[in-house]
């Protein structure tokens, strides 16, 4: 399982998370392999300058100048070591940053391109677990485990070869002891931890999600009486957690005691070689026998984290197939947004059948309707009825099973990352961050200008607001904009669809929660100022239905009812009924 996973993380040509980065930073790669390989170089020179110089200064040497090349290469090595470190570390920090930077841009669009997917598929927990520990695991894996490794089985084979051109025997010796640091103890590690870091990851991930659940709930927790009952039920959870734990440091501690005896057998081993090898030479040879010694002492350091490093390779395996799980990000092509052009915004719906899955019943069936352009229209229905399915197919943010959607004759899918140039969606609870009134109507058009961004805040009915706050539109929304009212929150939003100034604008039951008075209101102020844009509204009831050019009354994934509102009123029933319920609430 530990070649399988190894296999997987940098070899499978289906990864995209980690194998990517080694050929678009490969000279970077290669910069860090090299300042690694000096870094221990140095450090192992250092010790058998400094042996040697201590060996030969015990001799009494009659010249200083004896042992002056000696004194100063151990300050050139002494020097160099810190160097090289510092600056190996620069360059891999460097190859991570850039390497975290592409995957979280990549994360974000992988997101983006299906949102309505991912938050059906995902959880608060999952998302956030992705964020703060899987991509915190593919740092660590370049950082503790593909850096350091390769470092050590370079240095591994150096040392052989230099051993080899004095001794064929000894090199043999050092193959075999130092492969058991570099190959036997990892793979060994691997395959008898793998079972444990599996269950603690799970264990965290299940963690993540509990907590971010009874968080963002914390306030029903408390307003039941059951505060105590959540703390115990997080701290329970977390103990679960810490139990995966003991077992894995149990082994690393087992696994560090066997490789400082393989070190001890090691230095051992140079120690008799040496002494054997030099004391043929005469006295003069012997003042080599420390430095050969006392050489490998820092090659420690790169042979030692290898397998405890490659021990959390299933872990790694694990986030990166979690990764690859997410849907695949659109293409974001800047010179097609910029050259994207679509006069007509004519809506076809076409044979269209919709279903969440194979066994799940159908939404939509055969469904077929066209929207002009500059036309309103009301999507009417009972709850679960198919509206927001329907909107979403239209916005791209569901693929239709069955079927397709255009828009001017092209189909919603090539649309791809241009479909924010032509619809903007007003939703039943839109996300104000915590920042200021105007920074969250900008997010409709990051580049407008403050006057264009204020010309919106205007016209969506703001303006009274905003000259009554002492900071005006720099005025701090708060997180989940708490600050203002429901309606006052959807004006703001209002305001970004405004400002992003799209020929279509989806309108999915904005006034939920709101008043009558301010419901109407909101309404009012929403279709005069769409009034030019083709809009859909995705509604639950018939408050303001005078507004909309067609009424669409879905039942049982079909249209049920359709025709103009004052048509409904003096031909239909059913609509007549429901327009009386309506008025009498």
């Amino acid at each position: 399982m530990g070649l399988k996973t190894s296999k997987y993380l940098l070899l499978s040509r289906k990864d995209t998370w980690v194998r990517p980065y080694f050929k678009k930073y490969k000279k970077l790669l290669l910069l860090v392999l090299f300042l690694g390989m000096m870094t221990f170089f140095c450090g192992s020179a250092l010790m058998f300058n400094s042996g040697y110089l201590i060996s030969k200064s015990a001799t009494h040497p009659v010249n200083i100048l004896l042992v002056y090349v000696p004194i100063v290469l151990t300050r050139a090595f002494g020097i160099g070591r810190p160097a090289f470190r510092y600056v190996e570390r620069l360059a891999s920090h460097n190859w991570v940053l850039k390497m975290t930077s592409d995957i979280r841009l990549k994360l974000y669009r992988s997101l983006e391109s299906k949102a309505m997917q991912a938050r059906g598929t995902f959880q608060s927990g999952d998302v956030l677990g992705i964020l703060a520990e899987d991509i915190e695991h593919i740092q660590n894996l370049y950082l503790r485990t593909i850096f350091p490794t390769l470092i050590a089985w370079l240095l591994y084979g150096i040392i052989v070869v230099i051993f080899g051109a004095f001794s064929l025997v000894f090199a043999g010796i050092m193959l075999l002891l130092i492969g058991v640091l570099v190959i036997v103890f990892p793979l060994v590690s691997v395959l008898m931890n793998q079972a444990k870091i599996y269950r603690r990851k799970e264990k965290r991930h299940e963690l993540y999600g509990k907590l971010t659940d009874s968080i963002l709930g914390v306030g029903d927790w408390q307003y039941s009486g059951r505060y105590e009952e959540f703390l115990d039920h997080y701290n329970q959870a977390e103990k679960e957690v810490r139990a995966q734990d003991e077992p894995l440091n149990q082994a690393t501690r087992r696994l560090n005691t066997c490789i400082q005896f393989i070190f001890g057998g090691v230095v051992i081993a140079l120690f008799i070689w040496a002494g054997m090898y030099y004391y043929q030479t005469g006295h003069a040879g012997l003042n080599w026998i420390a430095a050969f010694v006392l050489a490998f002492f820092p090659l420690m350091d790169a042979f030692a984290p290898i397998a405890t490093a490659v021990t959390e390779m299933p872990m790694y395996e694990d986030s990166a197939k979690r990764l690859d799980a997410l849907p695949k990000p659109k293409s974001t092509s800047g010179e097609n947004e910029r050259n994207f052009c679509l006069k007509d915004t004519t809506i076809q719906l076409e044979n269209v059948s919709f279903q969440y899955g194979a066994q799940a019943k159908w939404l939509l069936q055969n469904f077929n309707w066209t929207i002009e352009s500059g036309k309103t229209t009301a999507v009417l229905g009972k709850s679960g009825t198919g509206k927001t399915t329907l909107s979403q197919l239209i916005h791209g943010d569901l693929s239709p099973t069955t079927g397709r959607v255009l828009i001017g004759g092209t189909s919603v899918e090539k649309l791809d990352t241009n479909i924010h140039q032509l619809i903007g969606v007003l939703s039943q609870s839109p996300h104000l961050f915590d920042t200021t009134i105007i920074n969250n109507v900008r997010l409709g058009n990051i580049k407008a200008s403050d006057e264009e961004v204020y010309e919106a805040i205007v016209r969506s009915g703001l303006q009274e607001l905003v000259e009554r706050l002492p900071d005006g539109v720099h005025t701090m929304v708060e997180e989940g904009g708490k600050r203002f009212s429901g309606g006052e929150q959807q004006r703001i939003a209002l305001a970004r669809i405004l400002l992003q100034d799209v020929p279509i604008v989806i309108i999915d039951e904005p006034t939920i929660g709101l008043d009558p008075i301010t419901e109407r209101k909101l309404l009012q102020t929403v279709f005069e100022v769409l009034k030019e844009k083709t809009v859909i509204w995705i509604t639950h009831h018939l408050v303001g239905i005078e507004a909309a050019d067609e009424v669409l009354f879905l039942e049982n994934g079909n249209i049920e009812m359709h025709g103009a509102p004052k048509e409904l009123k003096k031909t239909n029933k059913r609509f007549q009924q429901l327009y009386f319920l309506d008025q009498a609430e």
